[in-house]
């Protein structure tokens, strides 16, 4: 696909078949308005039902195959991501406005993470370390008695996924689903479509039982409440907002397992020994690359008050040297919002921060580029913690920095948040890395580092509010994706 190609024949993938939806949808490129970058087909409730019922009848085939075969399914698909990243990553930077640079490491990202849990397939096959379809022996408590846990796949698994991270996320949702003997309906965000379908489309040759993978693209409405009331649906893992994942979990049935990744309200504290030049590098890349729209980003930026105003001097000098452009243009550092409504939103929390009396400093308005886009200059603001920029999720380069008098202050500005997904430290001092490593109430720490990214084998998810769900990436995901059989047997 080149710039400035329409998608077409984006459908949905039932039962092995490629399908026309109920009505047909537009996805547009968020650098350039005015260009189409895919026709799709939009499924509804009937076309759901549909995938499920497919899916349930795919299920003892393929949760009865063997470990090699779903490693050579995974393995094949994640090379095929990766020998097409370039064309992937295009996709993505057009779709959902990503600077190219990124959208072809995600497109990578998204290959490996399916190569990743090829192998998983095979550990869980030879019941090495957690899982083990073949058992892990344990000694009894008895004479003559034989112990064993295995593992076996939960069933019928929906995935929601966002636009945000629009091949990754469903890579790390799709990828341990089959390794674990699942069989998945997939739906992407309505934003990105094209990106969803590109990953099924590869997926679709891997020769996967009819009903293994599924495709339905449409309206959480319609798809999302499908999944959720649905008696055949054994698992659903959604990542999005924190209003929709109510609703999802308010419909889902009693015996649906559940996911649910919906944002985060990050720290990065720097204190007054760490390096400055690295503490704003930590604060631009988790703050603003990716528009700011990750889960993981730090919004909130708590600062010790001896280098509170020569942190807040440096970091404004960085973001006016900072390229704001399409997505597809050579040193754009960071690319559009997603769409007009994320906009909207974005420019409505700038406002509503002026008039609750926070400090502007820099930027936070609309841009004008060659190209008509959702542009907007990152902002800045100086806060206090009662203000709501500082309480509230602002998915999109906007970023305040809180004033702590001390490293305790900062700690405790750090805790505030109910949102405990992850917190940064840019410090030099160990004493204070590891006192933040051991009391940040956060799922996950970073030291003089970002807050944003996290590496695919590790566990993700967070605390307190978000503190309910599994871990699904890494070798955590078998919690979520598999299911504990103990078997006792008289030797």
């Amino acid at each position: 696909m080149k710039h400035g190609e329409i998608q077409q024949n984006v459908r949905q993938y039932i039962n092995g078949r490629w399908e026309t939806g109920a009505t047909t949808g537009v996805s547009v490129n968020p650098s350039d308005t005015s260009e189409v970058v895919a026709e799709y087909a939009r499924g509804d409730r009937h076309q759901a039902e549909l995938a499920i019922r497919a899916a349930a009848a795919a299920l003892p085939h393929w949760a009865r195959s063997t470990p090699q075969r779903r490693a050579d399914v995974l393995d094949q698909i994640g090379n095929e991501i990766i020998r097409r990243k370039d064309a992937l990553g295009l996709l993505l930077a057009r779709e959902e406005g990503k600077p190219m640079p990124e959208a072809v490491k995600e497109a990578e990202r998204a290959g490996q993470i399916f190569r990743f849990y090829a192998g998983e397939a095979l550990r869980h096959g030879r019941g090495e370390g957690a899982v083990g379809a073949s058992g892990v022996g344990l000694p009894s408590l008895h004479a003559g008695v034989q112990v064993d846990v295995s593992f076996e796949p939960v069933g019928v698994v929906g995935l929601i996924t966002p636009w945000n991270f629009p091949l990754a996320i469903p890579a790390a949702r799709i990828a341990p689903a089959l390794a674990y003997g699942n069989t998945v309906v997939f739906k992407p965000a309505e934003l990105v479509p094209a990106c969803g379908w590109a990953l099924a489309e590869i997926i679709s040759r891997a020769a996967l039982p009819a009903g293994t993978f599924n495709l339905v693209m449409g309206s959480g409405r319609e798809i999302g409440q499908a999944l959720a009331g649905s008696a055949q649906v054994d698992a659903i893992s959604f990542t999005g907002s924190a209003a929709a994942g109510a609703q999802l979990q308010q419909a889902a049935t009693r015996r649906t397992r559940l996911q649910l990744e919906t944002g985060g309200k990050n720290a990065l504290v720097v204190l007054a020994d760490a390096d400055l030049e690295r503490a704003v590098d930590c604060a631009v890349q988790g703050a603003y690359f990716s528009a700011g729209q990750r889960s993981t980003a730090s919004s909130r930026l708590i600062v010790e008050a001896k280098v509170h105003d020569a942190f807040v001097g440096r970091l404004r000098q960085r973001l006016g040297q900072l390229s704001i452009g399409h997505a597809l243009e050579p040193g754009t550092d960071i690319g559009p919002v997603a769409d007009g409504a994320q906009l909207e939103r974005n420019l409505e929390t700038v406002a509503q921060a002026r008039e609750d009396g926070a400090e502007h400093v820099w930027g936070g308005e609309r841009m004008a580029r060659p190209s008509p886009g959702h542009y907007m200059r990152p902002a800045l603001f100086l806060a206090r913690p009662s203000h709501r920029i500082a309480r509230e999720e602002t998915f999109g380069p906007i970023a305040c920095v809180l004033r702590a008098e001390d490293y305790e202050d900062a700690l405790a500005l750090a805790n505030e948040s109910p949102l405990g997904l992850c917190a940064g430290i840019c410090t030099n001092s160990l004493k204070h890395a590891m006192h933040f490593r051991r009391h940040a109430e956060v799922g996950m720490t970073m030291v003089n580092l970002p807050t944003a990214g996290a590496d695919d084998h590790t566990a993700f998810g967070g605390h307190r509010r978000l503190g309910g769900a599994r871990r699904e990436p890494g070798r955590r995901a078998s919690d979520f994706y598999a299911t504990v059989k103990t078997g006792y047997m008289q030797a």
